[in-house]
């Protein structure tokens, strides 16, 4: 078998991946310890090679071309296998370390993510873990992020996605709301009331409340006197304080519940949820910090199965 590869080229195609995860020559020169000017280096030599452009560079930022991407996506998939080769035959065991960059919704972050990151470093110490707490979409190869949890996940042959639980969704409101107002017996009767709308950020569209009735799902535009963007816990804090109507996530409220804070109404028409799960780019190299915070939140999925 002829050569297609010395160690200059083997070299580039990592520099080349580094600055695709990195989005930048300087931080993936960072992480390789060489220089910058060294990176794109090995970049032209590998468009050179290739006869095409896999970066569009500005004076700021680079940006991957369609067949730029499709490249990397390649490369990092071989290199993978290179490196999981290499690690059945030495049998060498690593111990996660690094920084874990990922990207939380507010709610999920706060209610479920958070609380479980000292365990999860107990096990891991050498993992620094770097939280952005958002509800927008992020770009995981221009920001490099390891990983993203979203509600509503779309189909995306680019991510490889894994669910983390149907969260169940309840309408409540305080007592002193109910004693004023009176209780909701029927979805009509929510047209009497005040129900706090959440607002999308990302397209200013207002989220329908989801019920079941006779086996059959319904979507209801409630209106109300509040509507709150971007942070979802904003309407909850309205109606911990009596502004009226929510719906929201049991798991949030719970506490409240339990406490009788906050009353449950509508139970005839529960049972709808919305989906959690973990995003990571398909067809790269999954880092071993990666996979043992994977792992973790897998173990506590079961964990709230089973609760």
């Amino acid at each position: 078998m002829r050569r297609q590869f010395d160690d200059v080229l083997l070299g580039s195609i990592e520099l080349f991946c580094l600055a695709a995860e990195t989005g930048s020559f300087t931080a993936a020169a960072l992480a390789a310890g060489v220089t910058p000017a060294a990176v794109s280096r090995s970049v032209g030599r590998l468009e050179e090679r290739l006869g095409a452009r896999l970066f569009v560079r500005t004076t700021r930022s680079i940006r991957l071309t369609e067949g730029g991407r499709s490249y990397y996506e390649q490369s990092r998939q071989a290199l993978t296998q290179l490196i999981e080769a290499e690690r059945e035959i030495t049998g060498k065991q690593q111990e996660a370390s690094g920084t874990l960059r990922i990207s939380i919704p507010t709610t999920y972050g706060h209610h479920r993510i958070l609380p479980l990151l000292p365990e999860f470093r107990r096990r891991h110490p050498k993992v620094h873990v770097d939280i952005h707490l958002s509800n927008r979409n992020i770009d995981f190869v221009g920001e490099g992020y390891d990983m993203a949890i979203r509600v509503r996940a779309q189909p995306d042959s680019s991510m490889i996605a894994r669910l983390l639980e149907d969260a169940a969704l309840v309408v409540v409101a305080t007592p002193d709301y109910l004693a004023r107002e009176g209780a909701p017996m029927t979805l009509v009767e929510l047209e009497q009331h005040d129900c706090i709308q959440y607002e999308l950020p990302s397209s200013g569209r207002r989220i329908t409340w989801l019920f079941s009735e006779d086996g059959k799902d319904q979507e209801i535009l409630a209106n109300g006197s509040y509507v709150c963007s971007d942070d979802v816990l904003g309407g909850v804090t309205l109606a911990k304080h009596g502004a009226g109507l929510f719906q929201t996530y049991r798991f949030i409220i719970e506490s409240e519940l339990e406490q009788g804070t906050l009353v449950e109404v509508l139970k005839p028409f529960a049972g709808r949820s919305r989906p959690f799960s973990l995003l990571y780019p398909h067809g790269r190299h999954v880092p071993l910090r990666l996979r043992a915070f994977i792992e973790f939140l897998m173990e506590k999925k079961r964990e709230w199965e089973m609760t």
